[in-house]
């Protein structure tokens, strides 16, 4: 029979948090403008059922994607890590070999959760600004 030691181990943070944590904030304590809270719940109904990608001709992910920043980035709740997610929400769909979005609607027309063309304009703005921030801080 063998021993066998116990290993104590120090518990920390995991590497990628990044954003200050704490105990939530009473959820009517901030308050949300009724236009941000459509898009927020319009965007978040997305179910991630893939229809977009396999209507559209150039197999892009941009309406699954959008849908997701659109979703957090209306919310104070998504502002911590809005230029991080983006960023990162972005390239993770350009590294899997996704197709770019050419305007045609088809992924708005079989989505199941009826998600808006809008959204992907609304992640391209998301896109642009988190390219300008990290542009800016750059130079500092």
């Amino acid at each position: 029979m063998t021993e066998r030691a116990v290993a104590t181990y120090t518990l920390a943070p995991p590497a990628s948090a990044t954003a200050p944590t704490g105990s939530a904030a009473e959820a009517n304590a901030t308050p949300v403008a009724k236009d941000d809270a459509d898009v927020a719940f319009d965007n978040a109904a997305c179910i991630g059922c893939g229809a977009c990608v396999a209507a559209c001709p150039n197999a892009s992910a941009m309406l699954f994607t959008a849908a997701k920043l659109s979703h957090l980035a209306a919310l104070p709740q998504g502002q911590p890590e809005r230029e991080r997610r983006t960023l990162s929400m972005v390239a993770a769909q350009d590294s899997l070999g996704f197709g770019g979005c050419t305007n045609i609607g088809e992924c708005a027309a079989v989505c199941p959760k009826e998600i808006p063309m809008e959204s992907i304009a609304r992640m391209n703005r998301e896109l642009l600004r988190a390219l300008l921030k990290r542009g800016r801080g750059k130079g500092r």
